[in-house]
């Protein structure tokens, strides 16, 4: 095997370009730690839905399924539930959140009732058989919730809680600037192929 020149040695491994430029996010001029954070949410959220799935299996939904069971079952408690109101908490599209209650509801672990004062309102509720399946649940819920979140304080908590409609809010951002620069990407390679398309048939013809 050939000897390592001490130049070869000696050379610094080329800098990766960063992937964010806001100062809050770089350290030393690295995004060394913001990609470890990036990662680190990643593996998390891998885990949690994880463990949404395997709530849903125990008792016979989809993750989906089981998580607006369980959020109608919650919200209940201030009042009346409507598509809308389940739709805006889990932040998902209102014809989503039908399609699937429509499901719910051909299982018989919920009720959809007409709003007497508006019939264009649809009240959500659980049935006695979706309170008893989400009953069931609770001797595996509590303990691995308890295990899921033992990193936080309760002044942790408290701090993240509020936080999470902005995390999801700047995910709605994100994701729509990122549609519109994918759009406008494709759409200029679209042209640019029909702009080479074009010179190649014009000189096919010379």
């Amino acid at each position: 095997m050939p000897p390592v020149s001490s130049s070869r040695a000696r050379r610094k491994p080329r800098a990766q370009p960063l992937t964010v430029s806001r100062p809050e996010l770089l350290s030393n001029d690295s995004d060394g730690q913001f990609r470890a954070f990036v990662h680190g949410m990643l593996a998390f959220a891998a885990r949690l839905e994880a463990v949404r799935d395997g709530f849903a299996t125990l008792v016979g939904l989809t993750g989906i399924q089981y998580t607006i069971l369980i959020s109608i079952s919650h919200l209940h408690a201030d009042g009346d539930v409507t598509v809308s109101a389940v739709a805006g908490h889990l932040h998902l599209s209102g014809a989503f959140v039908t399609n699937e209650t429509g499901k719910l509801l051909r299982l018989g672990l919920i009720t959809k009732v007409q709003d007497l004062n508006d019939r264009r309102r649809v009240c959500l509720g659980v049935t006695s058989s979706g309170r008893e399946l989400l009953s069931n649940l609770v001797p595996v819920q509590v303990p691995v919730n308890d295990v899921l979140f033992d990193f936080l304080s309760a002044q942790q908590f408290r701090a993240l809680g509020p936080l999470i409609d902005r995390i999801v809010g700047c995910g709605d951002r994100a994701i729509s600037l990122l549609d519109y620069l994918l759009k406008n990407s494709i759409s200029k390679q679209a042209s640019g192929s029909a702009v080479i398309e074009t010179n190649a048939k014009r000189r096919s013809r010379r």
